[in-house]
């Protein structure tokens, strides 16, 4: 799959959140929606509209330089934990709200957090300002 570098009008990251989303379903109905969401994926890849996305394990490693310490984590009883992603190539954020409603496992405790990728890092943006020069005449 060729890697396409989104702008900062048509790149939005869709975060699945939710770890237990299928605890109280059945094997057949985990089933339904699981084929239900591969199906959901491939057509937004064969649209042109999925660059990337990925389910997370419930394990890795949370690094802070407040504390210098490096812990387990996140933590999978957590119901807010990021489980997932996809990476859409649309032209708003209308158009990726309107995709995440779509998510087959919304009706079932999953939450799907809509977000719009920047341009650049926000302390890029505040460097350049800082060192823009001044167009003030005495």
């Amino acid at each position: 799959m060729a890697t396409i570098t989104p702008t900062h009008t048509s790149g939005h990251l869709l975060l699945f959140k939710s770890t237990d989303w299928h605890k109280d379903l059945s094997p057949d109905q985990i089933q339904q929606i699981m084929t239900r969401w591969n199906d959901w994926f491939e057509g937004l890849k064969n649209e042109g509209k999925l660059i990337a996305g990925s389910p997370l394990e419930n394990e890795g490693r949370v690094v802070s330089t407040k504390t210098g310490s490096v812990a387990d984590g996140p933590f999978a009883e957590s119901k807010e934990a990021v489980g997932g992603y996809f990476l859409l190539n649309v032209e708003s954020m209308d158009e990726a709200v309107a995709i995440a409603k779509q998510c087959p496992a919304l009706g079932h405790g999953i939450i799907v957090e809509v977000r719009p990728v920047a341009p650049c890092c926000p302390a890029d943006r505040m460097v350049d300002e800082v060192s823009a020069p001044s167009h003030a005449t005495a």
